[in-house]
Protein backbone atom coordinates (compact mmCIF):
# COMPACT_ATOMS: atom_id res chain seq x y z
CA UNK A 1 0.00 0.00 0.00
CA UNK A 2 1.05 3.59 -0.66
CA UNK A 3 0.60 6.45 1.80
CA UNK A 4 -0.08 9.89 0.30
CA UNK A 5 0.41 12.90 2.60
CA UNK A 6 -0.66 16.43 1.72
CA UNK A 7 0.65 18.90 4.31
CA UNK A 8 -1.35 22.12 4.19
CA UNK A 9 -1.44 25.25 6.29
CA UNK A 10 -4.45 24.11 8.32
CA UNK A 11 -4.76 20.34 7.85
CA UNK A 12 -2.69 17.33 6.87
CA UNK A 13 -4.66 15.14 4.46
CA UNK A 14 -3.84 11.45 4.44
CA UNK A 15 -4.73 8.92 1.73
CA UNK A 16 -4.08 5.18 1.57
CA UNK A 17 -3.86 3.63 -1.91
CA UNK A 18 -3.79 0.01 -3.00
CA UNK A 19 -3.54 -0.89 -6.70
CA UNK A 20 -4.23 2.79 -7.51
CA UNK A 21 -7.51 2.73 -5.59
CA UNK A 22 -8.08 5.14 -2.70
CA UNK A 23 -9.02 2.83 0.17
CA UNK A 24 -9.67 5.55 2.72
CA UNK A 25 -8.58 9.03 3.70
CA UNK A 26 -8.50 11.26 6.74
CA UNK A 27 -7.32 14.57 8.16
CA UNK A 28 -5.02 15.61 10.97
CA UNK A 29 -4.41 19.12 12.23
CA UNK A 30 -1.27 20.76 10.86
CA UNK A 31 0.37 21.61 14.16
CA UNK A 32 4.05 22.42 14.62
CA UNK A 33 3.63 21.45 18.28
CA UNK A 34 3.13 17.78 17.39
CA UNK A 35 6.09 15.45 17.11
CA UNK A 36 6.70 12.71 14.56
CA UNK A 37 5.82 10.19 17.28
CA UNK A 38 2.42 11.83 17.79
CA UNK A 39 1.66 11.90 14.07
CA UNK A 40 2.63 8.23 13.79
CA UNK A 41 0.33 7.37 16.71
CA UNK A 42 -2.55 9.21 15.02
CA UNK A 43 -1.87 7.39 11.75
CA UNK A 44 -1.73 4.06 13.55
CA UNK A 45 -5.16 4.76 15.07
CA UNK A 46 -6.52 5.66 11.64
CA UNK A 47 -5.29 2.36 10.22
CA UNK A 48 -6.80 0.36 13.09
CA UNK A 49 -10.18 2.06 12.66
CA UNK A 50 -10.16 1.01 9.00
CA UNK A 51 -9.13 -2.56 9.76
CA UNK A 52 -5.64 -2.22 8.28
CA UNK A 53 -2.12 -2.80 9.54
CA UNK A 54 0.18 0.20 9.25
CA UNK A 55 3.13 -2.11 8.55
CA UNK A 56 1.62 -2.83 5.12
CA UNK A 57 2.78 0.60 3.89
CA UNK A 58 5.57 0.03 1.36
CA UNK A 59 5.93 3.52 -0.09
CA UNK A 60 5.02 7.13 0.64
CA UNK A 61 4.80 10.47 -1.12
CA UNK A 62 4.56 13.89 0.52
CA UNK A 63 3.42 17.25 -0.79
CA UNK A 64 3.83 20.28 1.46
CA UNK A 65 3.12 23.99 1.54
CA UNK A 66 4.03 24.12 5.23
CA UNK A 67 7.84 23.90 5.53
CA UNK A 68 7.66 23.89 9.34
CA UNK A 69 6.27 20.33 9.24
CA UNK A 70 8.50 18.85 6.54
CA UNK A 71 11.21 17.57 8.87
CA UNK A 72 8.62 16.18 11.30
CA UNK A 73 7.09 13.95 8.65
CA UNK A 74 10.38 12.96 7.03
CA UNK A 75 11.66 11.95 10.47
CA UNK A 76 8.45 10.01 11.14
CA UNK A 77 8.82 8.01 7.92
CA UNK A 78 12.48 7.19 8.41
CA UNK A 79 12.05 6.31 12.11
CA UNK A 80 8.80 4.33 12.11
CA UNK A 81 8.29 3.16 8.52
CA UNK A 82 11.98 2.66 7.69
CA UNK A 83 11.49 4.27 4.30
CA UNK A 84 12.41 7.52 2.60
CA UNK A 85 9.29 9.29 1.32
CA UNK A 86 9.10 10.72 -2.18
CA UNK A 87 8.89 14.52 -1.89
CA UNK A 88 7.03 16.61 -4.45
CA UNK A 89 9.49 19.28 -5.50
CA UNK A 90 12.18 20.21 -7.96
CA UNK A 91 13.25 17.27 -10.10
CA UNK A 92 10.15 15.14 -9.73
CA UNK A 93 8.47 14.00 -12.96
CA UNK A 94 5.01 15.51 -13.36
CA UNK A 95 4.09 14.78 -16.96
CA UNK A 96 3.25 18.49 -17.34
CA UNK A 97 5.28 21.22 -19.02
CA UNK A 98 5.64 23.96 -16.38
CA UNK A 99 5.32 27.30 -18.21
CA UNK A 100 6.16 29.53 -15.25
CA UNK A 101 8.77 32.27 -14.91
CA UNK A 102 10.42 30.34 -12.08
CA UNK A 103 9.03 26.78 -11.77
CA UNK A 104 10.53 26.45 -8.27
CA UNK A 105 8.11 29.13 -7.03
CA UNK A 106 4.99 27.10 -7.81
CA UNK A 107 3.43 25.54 -4.73
CA UNK A 108 3.57 21.75 -4.62
CA UNK A 109 -0.18 21.58 -4.05
CA UNK A 110 -0.87 23.50 -7.27
CA UNK A 111 1.26 21.11 -9.32
CA UNK A 112 -0.26 18.02 -7.69
CA UNK A 113 -3.81 19.27 -8.29
CA UNK A 114 -3.02 20.14 -11.90
CA UNK A 115 -1.46 16.73 -12.57
CA UNK A 116 -4.50 15.05 -11.04
CA UNK A 117 -7.09 17.10 -12.93
CA UNK A 118 -5.32 16.72 -16.27
CA UNK A 119 -4.89 12.94 -15.89
CA UNK A 120 -8.38 12.29 -14.57
CA UNK A 121 -10.49 14.84 -16.46
CA UNK A 122 -8.36 16.05 -19.37
CA UNK A 123 -7.48 19.51 -20.60
CA UNK A 124 -7.85 22.35 -21.10
CA UNK A 125 -9.01 22.89 -17.55
CA UNK A 126 -9.04 25.28 -14.63
CA UNK A 127 -8.22 23.70 -11.29
CA UNK A 128 -9.81 25.56 -8.37
CA UNK A 129 -8.60 24.82 -4.84
CA UNK A 130 -10.75 26.39 -2.12
CA UNK A 131 -8.45 26.06 0.87
CA UNK A 132 -6.66 28.43 3.23
CA UNK A 133 -5.86 30.36 0.06
CA UNK A 134 -7.87 30.06 -3.14
CA UNK A 135 -5.77 29.02 -6.14
CA UNK A 136 -6.75 29.00 -9.80
CA UNK A 137 -4.47 26.83 -11.92
CA UNK A 138 -4.67 26.65 -15.70
CA UNK A 139 -3.67 23.59 -17.73
CA UNK A 140 -3.73 23.57 -21.54
CA UNK A 141 -5.07 20.83 -23.78
CA UNK A 142 -1.50 19.64 -24.42
CA UNK A 143 -0.61 19.38 -20.71
CA UNK A 144 1.08 22.71 -20.04
CA UNK A 145 0.80 24.28 -16.61
CA UNK A 146 0.28 27.91 -17.58
CA UNK A 147 0.06 29.54 -14.15
CA UNK A 148 -3.06 31.16 -12.75
CA UNK A 149 -3.86 33.35 -9.78
CA UNK A 150 -4.09 33.21 -5.99
CA UNK A 151 -6.82 34.82 -3.91
CA UNK A 152 -7.89 34.86 -0.29
CA UNK A 153 -9.54 31.85 1.29
CA UNK A 154 -13.09 32.06 2.60
CA UNK A 155 -12.13 31.15 6.16
CA UNK A 156 -9.20 33.56 6.05
CA UNK A 157 -11.59 36.33 4.99
CA UNK A 158 -13.98 35.53 7.82
CA UNK A 159 -11.15 35.47 10.36
CA UNK A 160 -9.80 38.81 9.12
CA UNK A 161 -13.21 40.47 9.55
CA UNK A 162 -13.65 39.34 13.14
CA UNK A 163 -10.04 40.08 14.10
CA UNK A 164 -9.71 43.50 12.52
CA UNK A 165 -13.20 44.90 13.16
CA UNK A 166 -13.81 45.12 16.91
CA UNK A 167 -17.61 44.82 16.74
CA UNK A 168 -17.81 42.00 14.19
CA UNK A 169 -18.06 38.48 15.64
CA UNK A 170 -16.87 35.13 14.33
CA UNK A 171 -19.57 33.59 12.16
CA UNK A 172 -20.35 30.14 10.87
CA UNK A 173 -19.82 29.88 7.12
CA UNK A 174 -23.42 29.05 6.22
CA UNK A 175 -25.14 30.45 3.13
CA UNK A 176 -28.02 32.77 4.10
CA UNK A 177 -31.24 32.77 2.08
CA UNK A 178 -30.83 36.38 0.94
CA UNK A 179 -28.05 38.84 0.20
CA UNK A 180 -29.91 41.58 2.08
CA UNK A 181 -29.63 40.41 5.68
CA UNK A 182 -31.49 41.77 8.69
CA UNK A 183 -28.80 41.29 11.34
CA UNK A 184 -25.02 41.43 11.65
CA UNK A 185 -24.55 37.66 11.40
CA UNK A 186 -26.50 37.25 8.13
CA UNK A 187 -24.93 40.47 6.79
CA UNK A 188 -21.48 38.98 7.30
CA UNK A 189 -22.44 35.56 5.95
CA UNK A 190 -23.93 37.10 2.82
CA UNK A 191 -20.94 39.33 2.19
CA UNK A 192 -18.44 36.56 2.79
CA UNK A 193 -20.10 33.70 0.93
CA UNK A 194 -21.78 35.49 -1.96
CA UNK A 195 -18.77 37.80 -2.31
CA UNK A 196 -16.45 34.78 -2.42
CA UNK A 197 -18.60 33.07 -5.06
CA UNK A 198 -18.58 36.31 -7.06
CA UNK A 199 -14.75 36.44 -6.94
CA UNK A 200 -14.50 32.83 -8.13
CA UNK A 201 -16.98 33.33 -10.97
CA UNK A 202 -15.32 36.54 -12.17
CA UNK A 203 -11.80 35.10 -12.19
CA UNK A 204 -12.95 31.97 -14.02
CA UNK A 205 -14.64 34.14 -16.67
CA UNK A 206 -11.46 36.22 -17.07
CA UNK A 207 -9.28 33.10 -17.40
CA UNK A 208 -11.56 31.61 -20.04
CA UNK A 209 -11.66 34.92 -21.94
CA UNK A 210 -7.86 35.20 -21.92
CA UNK A 211 -7.38 31.62 -23.09
CA UNK A 212 -10.22 31.55 -25.61
CA UNK A 213 -10.44 27.74 -25.30
CA UNK A 214 -13.86 26.11 -25.48
CA UNK A 215 -14.86 24.00 -23.68
CA UNK A 216 -12.66 24.53 -20.65
CA UNK A 217 -13.68 22.43 -17.68
CA UNK A 218 -13.45 23.70 -14.11
CA UNK A 219 -12.43 21.09 -11.53
CA UNK A 220 -12.78 22.14 -7.89
CA UNK A 221 -11.34 20.73 -4.69
CA UNK A 222 -10.78 21.89 -1.13
CA UNK A 223 -12.93 22.01 1.96
CA UNK A 224 -15.18 24.84 0.78
CA UNK A 225 -15.57 23.82 -2.87
CA UNK A 226 -19.10 22.51 -2.27
CA UNK A 227 -20.26 25.95 -1.11
CA UNK A 228 -19.22 27.48 -4.44
CA UNK A 229 -20.56 24.56 -6.48
CA UNK A 230 -23.96 24.75 -4.75
CA UNK A 231 -24.32 28.45 -5.48
CA UNK A 232 -22.69 28.74 -8.89
CA UNK A 233 -22.91 26.97 -12.22
CA UNK A 234 -19.26 27.69 -13.08
CA UNK A 235 -17.89 24.41 -11.64
CA UNK A 236 -18.10 21.23 -13.70
CA UNK A 237 -16.75 18.75 -11.16
CA UNK A 238 -16.04 18.73 -7.42
CA UNK A 239 -13.42 16.18 -6.35
CA UNK A 240 -12.48 16.46 -2.68
CA UNK A 241 -9.80 13.77 -3.09
CA UNK A 242 -8.16 15.45 -6.10
CA UNK A 243 -4.86 16.19 -4.32
CA UNK A 244 -4.50 12.71 -2.86
CA UNK A 245 -5.24 11.13 -6.24
CA UNK A 246 -2.62 13.41 -7.80
CA UNK A 247 -0.04 12.29 -5.26
CA UNK A 248 -0.70 8.67 -6.15
CA UNK A 249 -0.35 9.48 -9.86
CA UNK A 250 3.00 11.17 -9.19
CA UNK A 251 4.18 8.26 -7.07
CA UNK A 252 3.44 5.78 -9.86
CA UNK A 253 5.09 8.06 -12.41
CA UNK A 254 8.31 8.37 -10.37
CA UNK A 255 8.52 5.00 -8.61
Amino acid sequence: MILAVDIGNTNVKIGVFKDNELLYSGRLSASTHKTGDEYFSALNDMFRLNGQNISSIKGAIVSSVNPNLNYTFEHMFTSFFRLKPMIVGSGIKTGLHIRYDNPKEVGADRIVNSVSAYNLYGGPCIVLDCGTATTFNVVSASGEFLGGCIGFGLKAGADALSQKAARLPKVELVRPDKVIGKNTITNMQAGLIYGYVGMVEYLIRRIKAERGETPMRVIATGGLSEIVAAESGCIDKVDRALTLKGLNILYQLNA
